[in-house]
């Protein structure tokens, strides 16, 4: 796809020269690990699965799939070519080939059915609402019946501390794009686009605000 600009959407922090920040950022406020190994350890992956990391960004989830379950396919997708560069390289230096895709989360490209599960950390955030129901229904399309779609994203503050710090988000990534979160809407984007079981499982206090794990589930 063409090289997209900036107000086409929301580059990781906000700004695109804040970009190759994201990482080091990520591993000293946001107990990114933590977090991460929560949601692999809620999607159960298997060997021989294939796996869509939506939103992949710079790649660290995405490899850690990888790392935790070999005998997967696992597929990254983003809109950012600046992240896509650097989990390039990230995977080149680990002597690991993953297939990286650039594309809008709203319009995927790849085929219906094709994977067992999607997962995604700290995309939603960065979609306007309609955008979100857009890429709900997309996840929807891609998985396989009892597919799975597992979700690390900012959700409702457990204190006003919390909801303080979240206003540091909010002024990089937009007010618009975070209130769903911030509301604890978001599985409500889910919901409205046909899956089942959706429902919020962990919650995880960060230098920012609150993360919350989602799950939801395409029927049979």
């Amino acid at each position: 796809m063409p090289p997209l600009t900036h107000n086409e959407f929301v580059p990781a922090l906000g700004f695109r020269f804040l970009t190759r920040l994201y990482d080091p950022l990520m591993r000293w406020t946001m107990r990114e690990q933590t977090f991460k190994e929560a949601l692999l350890k809620q999607a159960a992956i298997a060997a021989g699965q294939r796996v869509l990391d939506l939103g992949c960004g710079t790649g660290t989830l995405t490899l850690l799939v990888k790392q935790r379950a070999p005998g997967t396919e696992v597929y990254g997708v983003d809109i950012d070519p600046t992240a896509l560069e650097i989990a390039r390289r990230k995977f080149e230096r680990m002597g690991v080939e993953l297939q990286l895709d650039q594309a809008r989360t709203s319009l995927l490209p790849y085929a219906d059915a094709t994977f067992d599960r999607v997962i995604s950390s700290l995309v939603f955030h960065h979609l306007r609402p309609e955008e979100k129901r857009q890429t709900a229904c997309e996840i929807l399309r891609v998985l396989r019946p009892g597919g799975e779609l597992h979700v690390a994203d900012w959700g409702r503050p457990q204190n006003v501390l919390l909801r303080a710090a979240f206003l540091t988000v909010q002024a990089l990534d937009g007010f618009a794009t975070t209130d769903e979160n911030v509301r604890g809407a978001l599985p409500n984007a889910f919901t409205a686009a046909g899956f089942a079981d959706v429902s919020a499982t962990q919650q995880f206090a960060t230098a920012f605000g609150t993360v919350e794990l989602l799950r939801a589930r395409r029927a049979e």
